[in-house]
C-alpha cells in the first residue's frame, strides 16, 4: 500500500467517527499529525471529495459529510424511503405548468398528441439537504385538479390514492451516471459538473394506466445504489 492510500484509509477511519458536517483539522495540521507531505494529503483529500465522503468549502476548510443514502432496486417513494431512515423526507416545487408534451413523453404516457399533462420540477430534500432534482409528468385527465401547491412537501403517491383511489402497482426504471449543468448544480448546491445518477421512472397503476414520467437527478455525492445478491440454487437474487 502506498503512502497516500495509506493517508486515504485513515481518513476514512477518521470519518467513521465524525458527524456529518464536522470540520476536519486544518491541512497544515493534519500532515503533521499523519506524518506525512502537505501534497500526499492533498491528493487524498482530492479522492475523498470525489467519492462524496467529504466537501472541500474555499476559504472554509474540509467538512464530513456523512454515509451516503443508499436505495435499494425496488419500488419505493422517495418520501417513504426517507422516512425508513428516519430523515424528515420534503419536496419543494420550483415550476409547475400544464400542456401538450414532447413524443417522447407522451409514448411513455399513453397520450394522444394534443393531451395535456401536469409538469413539475421539485427539489427533493432530506432533513431540508437537497438530495435530488426530479421532473414529474402526470397525465391531466389523471389528476385534472392538481396544482402546484399539492406537490409541495407531499408525496405524489400518498396524493394519488388519497384523492383518485390509485395505487402504483408497478414501475421500470432506468439509472445511469451524468454530471450535473449550471442550472442543477444551483439547485442542488453543489459544483457544476458534479457526478450524479440520472434515474428515469415510467409508472403504471393495477389497471395498466400509465400514471407517472419521472426523471430525476440525484447528488452522486449523496446516493448510491444497493443490490443484495444470492448464490444460484438459494434464495432468489433482489
Amino acid at each position: 500500500m502506498t503512502k497516500y492510500h495509506a493517508v486515504r484509509d485513515q481518513l476514512l477511519d477518521r470519518l467513521e467517527e465524525m458527524a456529518s458536517g464536522e470540520q476536519l483539522p486544518p491541512e497544515r495540521d493534519l500532515a503533521v499529525e499523519l506524518g506525512v507531505s502537505r501534497m500526499t494529503l492533498r491528493r487524498a483529500i482530492d479522492e475523498l471529495v470525489a467519492r462524496g465522503a467529504v466537501r472541500r468549502r474555499h476559504g472554509s476548510g474540509v467538512f464530513a459529510l456523512g454515509p451516503k443514502l443508499d436505495q435499494a432496486l425496488m419500488a419505493s417513494s422517495f418520501t417513504a424511503d426517507m422516512r425508513a431512515r428516519g430523515l424528515r423526507p420534503g419536496a419543494r416545487t420550483l415550476s409547475f405548468d400544464v400542456g401538450p408534451v414532447g413524443a417522447r413523453i407522451r409514448s411513455r404516457l399513453k397520450l394522444a398528441e394534443y393531451d395535456d399533462a401536469a409538469q413539475v420540477t421539485r427539489l427533493r430534500l432530506a432533513d431540508d439537504e437537497p438530495i435530488a432534482l426530479e421532473e414529474l409528468h402526470v397525465p391531466r385527465a389523471l389528476v385534472p385538479d392538481l396544482a402546484a401547491a399539492d406537490l409541495e412537501d407531499q408525496s405524489f403517491y400518498d396524493l394519488l390514492l388519497a384523492r383518485c383511489g390509485i395505487v402504483v402497482a408497478r414501475s421500470v426504471q432506468t439509472i445511469e451516471p451524468t454530471v450535473v449543468d449550471a442550472q442543477e448544480a444551483a439547485d442542488l448546491d453543489v459544483p457544476v459538473h458534479s457526478p450524479a445518477l440520472l434515474f428515469e421512472r415510467t409508472s403504471w397503476s393495477a389497471d395498466d394506466q400509465p400514471v407517472e414520467f419521472v426523471r430525476s437527478v440525484y447528488r452522486g455525492d449523496r446516493y448510491k445504489i444497493r443490490t443484495e445478491l444470492t448464490a444460484p440454487g438459494t434464495e432468489e437474487a433482489s
